[in-house]
């Protein structure tokens, strides 16, 4: 079996030659490091890879590089203790034997999410890019699609559509935040300005509404009268009652006096 500390380590040491993934069964792999090791990529790739496999999981790492390892353990393991006792090619199920229930009908896997994160942990993240959006046309509200889209344009340093979809992700159901700030794949958008933004608004994208000012209504002062000119225009209304000015006259007179 393939031992996660000694990957780390050849990782480390000669990840820039591919040694582990040599190691790991990967041949592919290790002859691209081998092809990228004078770009300096492959040293990179190599110390991505160290940390990588130094952290991870030792259950997840059985289960992606020492699975068929494991399988022929469990089986050898069944056989030695007698528990893999297989029935006779001709025995017969007895007939009061209750019969199995059919299979329920499971949801089917979205062919484009298993491609994209197999892409992603080969490295391809362009590729896997491409898969995850083919697998948001299949379901567009899939919270662990947006996830890993937001990590891969990351890496990619497309810091807007990652944090696009990280916004979608926490809208609709994503709550393991300590995840948001320990993902190694989030690191380069986790120095962004508009992520620490991202984290005052609750981790949410969209500002509360600002309440607008109520405007102070404008007092309009109104032109004072002295008493004397109110006593000019008293006169001529009351000469306008007797007769002596018209209506018109009496207007005019008025205009001319307020002036």
């Amino acid at each position: 079996m393939k031992d996660k500390t000694l990957a780390g380590l050849l990782a480390l040491i000669l990840g820039s030659l591919g040694i582990h993934r040599f190691y790991l069964g990967q041949t592919k792999l290790g002859i691209l490091y081998i092809i990228l090791l004078f770009t300096g990529v492959s040293a990179i790739l190599g110390l991505i890879d160290a940390v990588m496999f130094l952290t991870m999981n030792q259950e997840d790492f059985d289960d992606k590089y020492n699975t068929k390892e494991a399988h022929y353990e469990q089986t050898a393991r069944r056989r030695a203790t007698g528990r893999d006792r297989r029935r006779p090619p001709n025995r017969q199920r007895p007939s009061s034997a209750p019969r199995r229930k059919a299979p329920v009908a499971t949801r089917k896997k979205n062919p484009f999410k298993l491609s994209g994160v197999q892409k992603y942990k080969d490295y391809d993240f362009e590729g896997a890019i491409e898969d995850f959006k083919k697998a948001l046309a299949v379901d567009s509200r899939d919270i662990a699609v947006h996830f890993n889209l937001a990590c891969a344009y990351s890496i990619t340093e497309q810091a807007g559509k990652a944090l696009n979809h990280l916004d979608f992700a926490v809208k609709n159901g994503f709550v393991d935040f300590d995840k948001i700030k320990e993902h190694d794949a989030l690191a380069y958008l986790r120095i962004q300005d508009s992520f620490e933004d991202f984290v005052k608004n609750g981790y949410c994208l969209d500002m509360p509404a600002k309440e607008e000012p109520i405007p102070t209504p404008t007092v309009i002062e109104e032109p004072s009268i002295s008493t004397d000119l109110l006593e000019q225009i008293k006169k001529l209304g009351e000469l306008r009652e007797k007769g002596f000015l018209t209506e018109e006259e009496f207007a005019a007179q008025k205009r001319r006096l307020l002036r």
